[in-house]
Order: C-alpha cells, then sequence, then structure tokens
C-alpha cells in the first residue's frame, strides 16, 4: 500500500494509522515497508515531529 506523497494528507494517514493499529513509527514502517527516515523526513518539512511517548507527530 503507497503512503500519500502530501505532507498534510501524510500527517493525517500517519496519525490515524499509528493511534488505531501501531503502537511506535517502526511498527507502522515496517508494515507499510516503508523507510521511517523518509516519513519522518516528510513530515519534518512541514514542522512535524514525532513523538514516541505521544505515538504521534506533533
Amino acid at each position: 500500500m503507497p503512503i500519500p506523497s502530501d505532507p498534510v494528507i501524510l500527517l493525517s494517514f500517519v496519525n490515524t494509522k499509528l493511534r488505531d493499529f501501531h503502537s511506535s513509527l517502526d511498527d507502522l514502517c515496517k508494515t507499510l515497508q516503508v523507510d521511517p527516515e523518509d516519513v519522518t523526513s516528510k513530515l519534518a518539512g512541514i514542522g512535524y515531529e514525532y513523538d514516541a511517548k505521544l505515538n504521534r507527530f506533533v
């Protein structure tokens, strides 16, 4: 399953998946077969970073 390329849509997609199905970013990325660095760098570009304690991008 490809991930959204638009960073704002990606943010919503990833946070929803983290909230509903995955206990960590690594778990999500492993399931989707994507590089966590790709996700974090795309979302950093719009000012978001992963908070492991909250298990979401803030």
